[in-house]
């Protein structure tokens, strides 16, 4: 069996889970579901980032330790996997005594290759982004993906990761792999800031002033830079450095992660592996952002959308379709409930949920035995599958809703219901049903609980009438 490793970039707990992490974990769990049915071996792997300055500092404001603060949200973000239907088989927190253990070996090698070294530094940081900020990325003294952080200004001795050693590895590992970052704007993207040259950059703090981290080998004044220890999760989960057979089975991996986490996914981390002469990742895909009514998430606003809470208003399988066929995969998006309730009635309520109850009930009625085959139709086999391979979620799920909604118009032609002659009706409704248990089958890494039901129900030989999937929101 062939394997299939995935994972998501691990959340900073330092927030509860908001709609823009469920959104991207929401989209690797169809990827690694889709591989499934493809029939191989798949690791999905997720978790937290729970080390650096803006979580200690949380902490410290709570008047808790650290630790407590990060195994209280840690549960939160674990507690995602049922709400959402997730089906990712390793959740590893920054914190595990395993991960501790591989990011020092990864510093380690790092260090033998030459590529760390001590030295005084003075820089702007945001702590919000956990990022060194150049004077040309700052808008007005601030952040922009953080205004309302004053900018700090560090100074102090930390050792630092020789990044400029690898420019020409980057870009021939760019030149070499055209899709190793989709969407391609990003690849270029990715490729200028290689080009325009890189900088060294710091990867440990000074213990007195920021003691939560992992201890840099040899050197217990200082603990790993908060990024540094967090991308070796990508190897740590696979076992690595200990389990070098599960290592090997697995990488490399398939990386999903927002368009803010660009330079250090897909330069930063090459880097990284690089240095520690390990292979380099599969291919990152860059997702956009979501925004709120058009605004961006934010506490100030009162707009952060809460996915417990979602689900718990209009269903898991609800949420999970609005989030892939509503928000393009590789651009920003905009989440609205007057989008989403409109969604959720014309195209669950009534139009897959409706023609399901609709066929199924007639074919009850008229004692109308079936022999359904799953996965019959070659044509939509290969156009799903085509839009699979490019993870346009959207426009597959759109093939679907295409399917169905032929088949309403199909059926409101044929009138089976006006019908007398049982032939005549089982004729008009047997292909339609075969295209309902087909597009169910190509809905399992969609709507998995969905797919689920509808596939048990239309296996039957004498399909039966069920519950409805969705009902519809009335708010009149």
């Amino acid at each position: 069996m062939k394997t299939f490793y995935i994972t998501t970039t691990l959340p900073y707990v330092n927030a509860e889970p908001h709609i823009g992490f469920a959104a991207e974990i929401i989209k690797a769990d169809v990827i690694a579901r889709w591989q499934r049915l493809l029939e191989k071996d798949v690791f999905f792997n997720t978790g937290t980032d729970e080390h650096g300055l803006k979580i200690y500092r949380k902490a410290e404001e709570l008047g808790i330790s650290p630790q407590k603060y990060c195994d209280d949200l840690a549960e939160r973000f674990k507690e995602l996997k049922p709400v959402l239907n997730l089906s990712f088989n390793n959740f590893i927190r920054t914190t595990d005594k395993h991960h501790v253990e591989a990011a020092q070996e990864f510093w380690k090698r790092c260090e033998a290759n030459g590529d760390i070294y001590k030295k005084n530094y003075s820089v702007k940081y945001c702590v919000g982004c956990e990022l060194e900020k150049t004077e040309s990325e700052l808008v007005d003294g601030k952040c922009p993906l953080h205004p309302n952080q004053e900018i700090e200004l560090i100074e102090e001795e930390n050792y630092f990761f020789r990044f400029s050693k690898y420019q020409d590895q980057l870009l021939k590992l760019y030149k070499k792999n055209p899709d190793f970052v989709v969407p391609s704007h990003r690849l270029h993207e990715v490729k200028n800031f290689v080009e325009s040259g890189l900088e060294d950059f710091s990867i440990s703090r000074l213990a007195e002033k920021m003691p939560w981290g992992i201890s840099v080998p040899g050197d217990p004044k200082h603990v790993m830079y908060v990024w540094f220890d967090a991308l070796v999760d990508y190897v740590s989960a696979l076992g690595w450095p200990l389990d070098e057979k599960k290592f090997k089975d697995f990488w490399p991996v398939l990386q999903v992660a927002g368009k803010d986490n660009l330079r250090q996914q897909a330069a930063m981390w090459q880097a990284m592996l690089m240095s520690a002469g390990l292979p380099s990742s599969k291919q990152i895909l860059i997702f956009g952002f979501l925004t709120v009514d058009g605004q961006k998430m934010s506490k100030s606003l009162g707009n952060v959308i809460n996915p417990f809470e979602l689900v718990e208003k209009y269903g898991t399988d609800a949420v999970r379709y609005y989030l892939l066929a509503e928000i393009l995969p590789f651009e920003d998006g905009d989440f609205s409930y007057e989008k989403f309730e409109f969604r959720y009635n014309a195209d669950l309520a009534n139009g897959l949920g409706n023609l399901a109850s609709r066929v199924s009930n007639l074919l009850e009625k008229n004692e109308i035995k079936l022999k359904l085959k799953t996965g019959s139709n070659k044509k939509l086999k290969k156009e799903f599958e085509e839009k699979m391979d490019k993870y346009r979620f959207d426009e597959a799920l759109k093939l679907l809703w295409e399917k169905l909604r032929a088949d309403d118009e199909f059926l409101s032609a044929k009138a089976p219901w006006k019908m007398t002659e049982k032939k005549e009706i089982e004729k008009a409704l047997e292909p339609v049903a075969q295209d309902i248990l087909n597009v169910a089958f190509y809905l399992q890494p969609f709507l998995p609980g969905t797919a689920e039901k509808i596939i048990k129900q239309y296996s039957e030989k004498q399909i039966k009438k069920e519950e409805p999937l969705f009902v519809r929101i009335n708010n009149k």
